[in-house]
């Protein structure tokens, strides 16, 4: 059975990125009133790749760095470190070290190290690094944020209308049904439902659904289980909008596809069983994003024995918005 691994360092890298203000907001309201934030933050992702690069420590996905400018006119770099795994790091503090002093060794801008602890030890609470040695001391002190103090502040979470108290309810329960992928999905649902709930915007709730659900990883049973209680809630409420399930499926198809192009590569020298394989990877795309396919399309694919022709409706597969578009290409393509 494929192992189900959460996605912990692209939904947080998507979440800072998206939410920065709202992230000190949430976290580090201290840090958030010295800045000025009529000019608006600039993301380092050269410099901070620099700065990582030199280290011998682990670079994570997560981290990010950040130009902003203080209410006093100063040019500061605020540099965020994401610690998710699931145990604690032994070498952390001195990481948070290394990189706060390359980066002002670097460019020579004052840097404010921050740190959310996403980890699942309770105790684990880094906030300094330093040594002293013959008269000569170093030291670097920093903020932290750790996650699993929130699970006491729940309530809190659910009425905040900050982004990250939605994330963090979604990370906290990610971490709590690592073994339980069936509880996941209830959570998941009962996580994206209260978007509904909220009274958010289309564009609001598309961007932390995609959030939730790229963290909340789930198999594909699950996964299908969810999509259609969505599906069924947003009847039933007859939506103004489009569900941002659609444009989850469009990406979902995507990632199919490369996975599918890699299978059909493999198996090229075996064109009956490559043929077969990639007319069950069309329907699979098919089934997942717009709902059972009929006999006469599954008849149609079993006249093609072309694997270019194939992966060419693998590909339509992957964005035809109904069954009956899909169906009238597969009927030229099959014509010719």
């Amino acid at each position: 059975m494929k192992e189900i691994t959460a996605n912990y360092d692209e939904s947080w890298k998507e979440a800072l990125t998206e939410y920065f203000e709202s992230f000190l907001t949430f976290f580090f309201p201290e840090v958030h009133k010295l800045i000025d934030w009529t000019q608006t933050p600039q993301s380092l992702d050269k410099e901070l790749q620099e700065i990582t690069a030199s280290s011998e420590t682990d670079k994570r996905i997560a981290d990010q760095l950040y130009q902003v400018w203080l209410l006093d006119k100063r040019e500061v770099w605020i540099l965020i470190h994401v610690e998710i795994q699931s145990q604690y790091e032994v070498y952390f503090e001195q990481r948070m070290y290394i990189y706060n002093y390359r980066s002002f060794d670097l460019y020579h801008k004052p840097v404010v190290s921050l740190a959310v602890l996403g980890d699942e030890r309770n105790n684990w609470r880094p906030s300094a690094y330093g040594y002293s040695l013959g008269g000569c001391e170093v030291s670097l002190k920093f903020p932290i944020a750790k996650l699993l103090d929130y699970e006491s502040r729940w309530q809190e979470l659910e009425s905040s209308d900050n982004p990250f108290a939605i994330i963090v309810m979604a990370h906290l329960k990610t971490k709590a049904t690592t073994r339980n992928l069936s509880e996941r999905e209830q959570w998941k649902w009962t996580l994206i439902r209260g978007l509904y709930d909220r009274g958010l915007t289309k564009e609001q709730i598309v961007k932390l659904f995609k959030i939730i659900d790229k963290m909340m990883t789930l198999p594909e049973q699950l996964q299908r289980k969810l999509v259609n209680k969505i599906n069924s809630f947003e009847e039933e409420r007859k939506m103004p909008f489009i569900s941002p399930t659609e444009e989850l499926a469009i990406e979902r198809g995507k990632e199919i596809g490369k996975e599918i192009g890699k299978e059909i590569g493999k198996e090229i020298g075996k064109e009956i069983g490559a043929l077969q394989k990639a007319r069950d990877y069309i329907k699979a795309v098919l089934q997942a994003r717009l709902g059972e396919v009929s006999l006469d399309i599954t008849a149609s694919l079993a006249q093609i024995s072309n694997l270019s022709i194939l992966d060419e409706m693998l590909k339509l597969a992957v964005t035809v918005n109904s069954l009956d578009d899909f169906k009238q290409a597969l009927e030229l393509a099959t014509s010719k």
